[in-house]
């Protein structure tokens, strides 16, 4: 998934992204209010989840959260916040938050919080995403193609789910490069490149219509494969 995390708090701020990298999600950081609203607005993939803190140094998490919503944002929303009274909790839910998280918080418990609002009906987010003949669920961390499972490295996980949310669009690097590492990179690098490599030496199996396309100067696409694909 695709995760916003709206939190000004370094230590936490490093502590969820880690942890969310580690279970394969791809995260971004927004420090502020104004840089939450650059990302939810300039986001040319969108996002499955926001993790939202409500004091914020330049303004009201709440009031990001009422006017992310008032411009169509779907996205399940998990408010983590030091605010523990229930007056913060009803105005948070009553605002368009999913949930709401008291600090300190397990992060086993948020990753359950998490599975929860993003298989409730209705949702923007889905646990099961397919193309042609390749399927990620997205709960169990299962990849297949044609029924064979495909085993991959977290990063590996995190750039197919891109693909797969985007299938037939032409992803640039800067873009592949903004989703899956954040600019973990130099712009110059050559690691988008060098994992769709990885990428299509597992998915693209022998006998099998080649999936992950070059389009010269400008990036990468997903195809979708005949509905009849052999295996091999």
């Amino acid at each position: 998934m695709q995760v916003l995390v709206v939190e000004d708090d370094d230590r936490i701020a490093s502590f969820l992204e880690k942890g969310l990298r580690s279970e394969g999600h791809a995260v971004t950081v927004a420090p502020t209010k104004a840089a939450a609203e650059h990302w939810l607005a300039a986001s040319s993939m969108g996002f499955d989840l926001v993790l939202l803190d409500l004091r914020l140094p330049d303004g009201d998490g709440v009031d990001l959260l009422r006017d992310a919503r008032n411009h169509g944002l779907l996205a399940p929303v998990i408010v983590l916040s030091a605010r523990d009274e229930l007056e913060d909790k009803i105005r948070g839910l009553d605002s368009g938050a999913n949930d709401y998280m008291t600090k300190p918080f397990a992060f086993d418990e948020l990753l359950a919080r998490i599975r929860a609002v993003c298989r409730r009906p209705g949702e923007s987010s889905t646990t099961d995403l397919t193309v042609g003949d390749l399927n990620l669920d997205l709960l169990t961390k299962v990849a297949s193609r044609n029924g064979r499972r495909i085993e991959l490295a977290p990063r590996e996980w995190v750039l197919l789910e891109l693909f797969m949310r985007h299938p037939g669009q032409v992803l640039s690097r800067s873009q592949i490069l903004n989703n899956v590492w954040s600019y973990s990179f130099e712009p110059g690098s050559n690691v988008v490149d060098v994992y769709v490599g990885y990428l299509r030496r597992k998915i693209d199996l022998p006998g099998m219509t080649p999936l992950i396309q070059t389009v010269r100067g400008v990036g990468y696409r997903l195809v979708t494969p005949p509905p009849q694909d052999p295996l091999t």
